[in-house]
């Protein structure tokens, strides 16, 4: 939420987060993971899917957000965000991308984008080498903008 001010003029991070987690409790019901690695994997998925959710409910034909014509306070943002997808259909096709990304690559991002881990903390839930984290970062940063036409991602 923090990086999307236009979903989050609309929603609070507490909707998302409740809404992930009953689909996170939904599909517990269903598919028990037996790491912290594939718990994550799980979660994020979830979080990915109710952001997707959430500008598209907001920001389609019939959304609330499409049809009002304020900035949604961005130009009181003084810092620059060069970095974001600047409509809401970008956003949806980037976390669309995520899902696309190859397992090892897409866990990275997973943690590190939308859990907000750091490296280290990462590393140790994956089971993997620092380095080999800052090179499937790298490698799915690549992807990614390579994927959504140069647009950049930080």
């Amino acid at each position: 939420m923090r990086t999307n001010r236009r979903v989050r003029r609309w929603a609070e991070t507490d909707d998302l987060l409740q809404n992930s987690l009953i689909r996170l409790h939904r599909s517990l019901a269903e598919v028990r993971p037996v790491s912290a690695r594939q718990f994550y994997g799980l979660a994020t998925t979830h979080i990915r899917r109710e952001l997707i959710d959430l500008a598209r409910k907001h920001f389609g034909a019939e959304g609330i957000g499409a049809n009002h014509h304020t900035d949604g306070g961005i130009a009181a943002d003084n810092k620059p965000h060069d970095t974001e997808p600047e409509t809401i259909e970008a956003w949806a096709k980037f976390h669309e991308v995520v899902e696309t990304l190859p397992e090892h690559e897409r866990e990275v991002v997973n943690l590190l984008w939308y859990e907000e881990m750091t490296h280290p903390e990462a590393a140790e839930v994956l089971g993997i080498s620092l380095a080999t984290v800052k090179r499937r970062w790298q490698s799915a940063r690549i992807r990614l903008s390579e994927t959504l036409d140069g647009e950049a991602f930080q």
